[in-house]
């Protein structure tokens, strides 16, 4: 896609620009929830009047503002304020619990928050707890937020904004003590953006839609800056929800958006039988999915169903999101992640050396769209970065063709009796059982193993199974030490807020005896 423009952009600023002078009237912006819209200038118009605001309340090049807002335009123009002042886009996970809130704004030293109402016990709870917080913003909506802010002028005062100039900072989700400060640049976000625009082969007719939240990098990244770079447009939704799913679809002509196993799982559940008569979908490329893998499975069945493809991917918010995908063509390989996209991926053994196509390893990654490094943590920036490669702790193998598979994160790995068990093994392996609707396994202590198999599985409505049968089921499909020696049957497993599931969370019930 890059070749379509006269020059690569330094800043997002300068990239925003770009798109107003080609696609001046154009539509970029569809608030799903209301029915409102902007064209690409009018979003522009409303992102430096935000920008304005921030200036007005002393917020210069280098301040973090902090964003806790839910989905919806006014966080995407937030974030584009913030862009073009030079300040740094601190988004909020909006489903911690007020003291996780705290320690994220506080550790990176916001100085302003933009905050919805709907928000506003949870801050008031914090305020004293937050003394660098120096303004706390309300911004429900812009047209009401920008109310004393001239709109006689839309240019904004000139900033000095390089490719290397800090645009995000985004917290990890805390595998390893507390989270950490990802400190994302304009050359990141955009590189990201035409890694993606391009390997995807997005175009001014592609539409996303955004239905994971916007506090993650995926939304930012894929379904927000990718269509911006591409001249395409965007849809923002609230949430996802199965039940209207389609019919947005439907009603925007949308032709791709994000998602997880989950959501796809959700959908097959809803819609078995397809999608509903009257809808208008034919115009939808792929469904872009990540965040953890999608079982073979529920791939299969989604687009045997729907007849969309699903294009998988892989990233982490150290790689600004997608790091691979599939190709959105003949070549896919359901089971794969697919391909790196613009960035050097390799496979290291625990000595940092390159093993052999095929063989299990910890991927590494160099390439534009790496992240500057952890927020005021030089330890684990230089951890992460030994031997010049970005270490992700991901366990993965690569094809000779170039094919990567991911096989678990090094900290799920379970060891039982000196036997490394991925658990996403077992898992592929459950979702194939027809009566599982959703399955996660994972590592329990035991006085002679170290460690034993569980599985937690959750039934498909009217299904019955007994855990005899499930772990029969197994055994005639895995190597006896990598069988769960035990099930349990739930009617939910705990999920993330993009809707992976959480087998950390899963070991903290069973460890409190919250699960028997």
């Amino acid at each position: 896609m890059a070749d379509k423009h006269k020059f690569e952009p330094e800043n997002l600023r300068e990239l925003l620009q770009q798109r107003v002078k080609a696609r001046n009237d154009e539509p970029f912006l569809f608030s799903e929830a209301d029915g409102r819209s902007w064209t690409y200038a009018e979003f522009d118009a409303a992102a430096n009047r935000i920008a304005r605001l921030l200036l007005s309340q002393g917020i210069r090049k280098g301040d973090v503002v902090s964003l806790l807002l839910p989905n919806s335009a006014e966080y995407i123009i937030a974030y584009f304020a913030c862009f073009k002042t030079g300040a740094i886009a601190g988004p909020v996970n909006s489903l911690l619990k007020p003291q996780e809130m705290a320690y994220v704004i506080a550790d990176s030293e916001a100085k302003a928050l933009l905050v919805n109402s709907a928000f506003g016990v949870e801050i008031a709870s914090i305020r004293h707890d937050l003394p660098k917080l120096k303004r706390v913003i309300e911004f429900d909506d812009e047209a009401q937020a920008t109310r004393n802010i001239s709109s006689a002028n839309d240019n904004l005062p000139e900033v000095s904004l390089e490719s290397e100039t800090e645009a995000i900072i985004i917290y990890t989700s805390g595998t390893t003590g507390k989270p950490k400060g990802c400190l994302l640049t304009h050359g990141n976000l955009i590189a990201n953006a035409r890694q993606i625009s391009s390997w995807m082969d997005f175009g001014e007719h592609d539409r996303l839609l955004t239905v994971m939240p916007l506090f993650h990098m995926n939304a930012v990244s894929v379904t927000t800056l990718t269509p911006l770079y591409a001249g395409g447009s965007t849809v923002v939704s609230p949430k996802f929800s199965a039940s209207r799913f389609w019919g947005i679809i439907s009603d925007y002509r949308v032709t791709s958006f994000g998602s997880v196993a989950t959501m796809l799982s959700m959908l097959l559940t809803t819609y078995p039988q397809g999608v509903p008569e009257g809808l208008h979908t034919d115009q939808l490329r792929f469904a872009m999915c990540g965040s953890a893998p999608v079982p073979v499975e529920v791939l299969k069945s989604f687009e045997e169903t729907f007849h969309c493809l699903v294009i998988e991917g892989y990233g982490l918010s150290e790689s600004t999101c997608r790091s691979t995908f599939n190709p959105p063509d003949a070549r896919r390989r359901p089971g794969s992640c697919g391909m790196a996209i613009g960035n050097e991926m390799k496979i290291f053994d625990d000595e940092d050396r390159e093993v052999s196509d095929g063989e299990l390893g910890e991927i590494v990654m160099r390439g534009e769209n790496v992240f500057k490094g952890y927020y005021k943590n030089r330890d684990a920036t230089e951890r992460a970065f030994r031997n010049g490669w970005f270490h992700t702790s991901d366990v993965g193998r690569k094809s000779a063709d170039g094919f990567f598979y991911i096989v678990d994160r090094k900290s799920d790995m379970i060891i039982r009796g000196g036997e490394n068990i991925y658990p996403r093994e077992i898992d592929e392996t459950l979702y194939r059982h027809p009566a599982i609707a959703a399955a996660a396994t994972i590592g329990i202590p035991d006085k002679l193993y170290g460690e034993e198999v569980a599985a937690f599985v959750v039934l498909k409505a009217g299904e019955k199974l007994s855990e005899g049968e499930l772990i029969d089921f197994c055994r005639e499909r895995l190597a006896a030490y990598k069988c769960p020696k035990s099930v349990r049957f739930l009617t939910d497993i705990p999920k993330g807020p993009t809707g992976k599931l959480l087998k950390r969370e899963l070991s903290r019930l069973y460890a409190e005896k919250e699960i028997q």
